[in-house]
């Protein structure tokens, strides 16, 4: 969400300074990106009004590739009035575990603006090249909205391929403004805001209009669209829904990147349309999906029309193949999805309205049904994940993995010795299930890395696996747990 110097800081540059013409007389480089860890974060960042820290891991290919730029942008910085910190944290080093939690960092490398001495906490959305991160940490680090006071200044600051939220007031001040300045604050890292005492400066619009109004100016549908309501909430209700359009578009056009990006991250459900776009008589496709987004808007429920080339990443993960196309696909976001191949446009109204009325059947990804399954580990796929595990009437350890994931790889043979031990008792069942090619509706199992395993056993009762990866330590966990059953069962009996 965004990012925002002191005298510490004043001092570290001119300690920087200093170490600069030793390490110049010494041949050795300085280092712009200062190193922080559990020891001195939170004495460095409480002096700043305005800091960015990168958590980052050693093993990261993307954090490798930003490390030269982040340098670079951090040098730049470090000469800007006042200066501009960027600094650096280990997230892989033990040490920095609770750091890493605390900013509930859940990927490498992930950025961080910081202000009021690490009270406000926000995300940093920017570019990862030097340029690109000195420009926009320029404008995270001054005023949240920007004071537009002629044509020129409007011309500058509104760019048609972006969206821009511009407040008009007859006077900076009073509830609407302090309102709007909250807002601005809030969301600065994802738009641009600015203000201004005269509508006639902005490019589109009524030019008359005193206001108090916000102008949400963006690069499709009706180009701007105005809002009166100062509550914040309603705001930025207001801010988010405008600047999705009414259908994303999904194709190799990086400008679009980003509104890609709004619309896989909104709350809603998501209408995702696949289609050759370069095909003839795709336009009537595309009309009809349109009116069908029209007819639907502020009902819960998002649209994207994606080009077939630009989609093959999404082909993957949904499982379904080009010869299916055209096709729809509805994602909520419990994952459970919603498919229709081969449609006409005609078939795209009727088939939403079904959807929405709840008669349409969930589509479950599953390989196919394996033709022999006769290795000691059983192949689970999601079409026989019922009656392999949930309605078997046996104890089965299963394990969700990923063909690619390393430490699965490792398990695999010993999970191959388990089965092998318990090849001749027909009350147990050593099972895998490839989680990155079936889905996993039951929401029993919580598939959130690789290798995840799990034990039902025979009366029901499902647990996670989080002992040793050891031979001996799996057996030993699947008897606990069929004594466990069979103590039950006892009881019951007794009863």
């Amino acid at each position: 969400m965004g990012r925002i110097v002191s005298v510490w800081l004043a001092f570290f540059v001119i300690a920087c300074s200093l170490t600069a013409i030793s390490a110049e007389e010494s041949g050795e480089s300085k280092e712009f990106v200062l190193t922080l860890d559990q020891s001195n974060f939170t004495d460095t960042v409480s002096k700043q009004d305005f800091i960015v820290v990168e958590f980052y891991a050693p093993w990261c290919g993307h954090c490798k590739n930003l490390a030269p730029e982040y340098e670079k942008a951090a040098s730049i910085l470090s000469k800007h009035d006042p200066p501009i910190l960027l600094a650096k944290v280990d997230a892989n080093e033990e040490s920095n575990k609770d750091l890493a939690n605390e900013y509930e960092v859940r990927g490498f490398p992930t950025l961080k603006i910081l202000r009021n001495g690490g009270k406000n906490v926000q995300e940093y959305k920017g570019p990862r090249e030097a340029d690109g991160i000195v420009e926009y940490l320029k404008k995270q680090s001054g005023p949240a909205s920007a004071d537009i006071k002629s044509a020129e200044d409007a011309s500058n600051f509104i760019d048609e391929k972006k969206i821009v939220i511009v407040g008009v007031f007859p006077k900076f001040s009073g509830q609407e403004f302090d309102n709007y300045m909250a807002l601005a604050e809030k969301l600065r890292s994802d738009y641009e805001f600015g203000h201004t005492l005269d509508a006639k400066y902005l490019p589109r619009g009524e030019s008359s209009v005193t206001g108090p109004v916000v102008r949400l100016f963006k690069p499709f549908d009706e180009l701007f669209v105005d809002f009166k309501d100062f509550n914040v909430e309603a705001l930025e209700k207001f801010v988010e829904e405008s600047s999705i359009p009414l259908v994303t578009l999904f194709n190799n056009d990086p400008s679009n990147h980003r509104f890609i990006i709004k619309f896989y991250n909104s709350p809603l459900a998501k209408a995702m349309l696949f289609a050759n776009l370069s095909n003839e008589g795709v336009d009537s496709l595309k009309s009809k999906f349109r009116e069908v987004a029209e007819q639907y808007k502020g009902q819960g429920i998002g649209f994207l029309l994606g080009d077939l080339e630009a989609s093959q990443a999404a082909f993957q993960y949904f499982g379904v193949q080009e010869s299916q196309v055209p096709l729809i696909i509805i994602l909520e976001n419990d994952g459970k999805k919603y498919l229709k191949p081969n449609l006409e446009a005609d078939h795209i109204a009727p088939w939403v309205k079904d959807y929405k009325e709840g008669k349409v059947p969930p589509y479950v990804k599953s390989e196919p049904i394996p033709v022999e399954n006769n290795e000691p580990v059983k192949v689970v796929v999601a079409d026989t994940l019922d009656d392999m595990v949930l309605k078997s009437g046996k104890n089965v350890l299963l394990e969700f993995y990923a063909p690619w994931c390393g430490h699965c790889q490792k398990l695999a043979p010993i999970l191959e010795e388990v089965a092998i031990h318990y090849e001749k008792d027909a009350s147990v069942l050593i099972a895998k299930l490839d989680a990155t090619a079936n889905d996993i509706v039951d929401p029993n199992f919580d598939v959130r890395g690789y290798p995840t395993v799990y034990f039902r056993s025979a009366d029901g009762n499902i647990s996670a696996y989080e002992g040793e990866r050891t031979k001996e330590d799996i057996i030993d966990f699947i008897e606990k747990n069929r004594e466990k059953t069979a103590h039950q069962e006892a009881l019951k009996d007794e009863l």
